[in-house]
């Protein structure tokens, strides 16, 4: 209920914000459970991706600071989401989400290089997936980086790639892993290219 609401309201406050924005590639989303997986560009980009594939609702990973207070836990835990301690992450970061893909009521967004000041890609996602038995959906965003700039009203876009199915029997050595990063690097540019050939991402926090 919670969830509904808060998907209902900020698509609103968005649309009178930054105007419509522009979603690719929909019927490429499977009907189960599934892993949005894509680059971490602005703070805001996981919420244009749950508007983006609704009305699947999704489980969402939060660092374990933000439950302390009281009113954001409350949010938090009505949106579905679960706490994960960053430096040690333990075995929980992998089993709560695998548990929830294997119940079939949710998916899930997750962004493989973890932070949006970094574009080293790490293998969570793909492990999660395996485990799991669900498809990841490479995804990108192409739009304002700040809240101040969505002002701007400049475009908006959120693109959707094929399902990447990970084989049950995948090894997850280092070759194994870098060869799926690669796959999804590669569907990363892809998208991207799609939606602007002369696209390239710059990390406003760096300039």
């Amino acid at each position: 209920m919670v969830y509904s609401f808060l998907r209902i309201l900020i698509r609103v406050l968005l649309y009178i914000i930054n105007g419509r924005p522009h979603y690719l590639n929909r019927k490429k989303l499977p009907e189960g459970s599934y892993i949005l997986v894509g680059p971490h560009r602005t703070w805001f980009d996981p919420i244009y991706y749950a508007l983006a594939a609704s009305p699947k609702k999704f489980s969402f990973m939060a660092k374990e600071e933000l439950f302390k207070n009281p009113i954001i836990r409350w949010i938090l835990i009505h949106c579905y989401a679960f706490s994960v301690n960053r430096k040690n992450p333990g075995p929980s970061a992998i089993k709560i989400p695998v548990n929830i893909l294997r119940e079939g009521k949710l998916s899930m967004i997750i962004f493989p290089s973890g932070s949006r000041h970094t574009q080293h890609l790490k293998g969570g996602a793909v492990v999660i997936a395996k485990m799991a038995n669900v498809p990841i959906i490479p995804t990108v965003y192409q739009g304002p980086l700040t809240f101040k700039s969505l002002f701007s009203r400049k475009r908006t876009t959120v693109a959707f790639g094929d399902p990447i199915q990970i084989d049950r029997k995948q090894r997850m050595d280092e070759a194994g892993r870098n060869a799926l990063d690669e796959q999804l690097q590669g569907a990363f540019d892809k998208l991207d290219k799609e939606i602007d050939p002369n696209f390239k991402y710059v990390d406003v926090s760096k300039k």
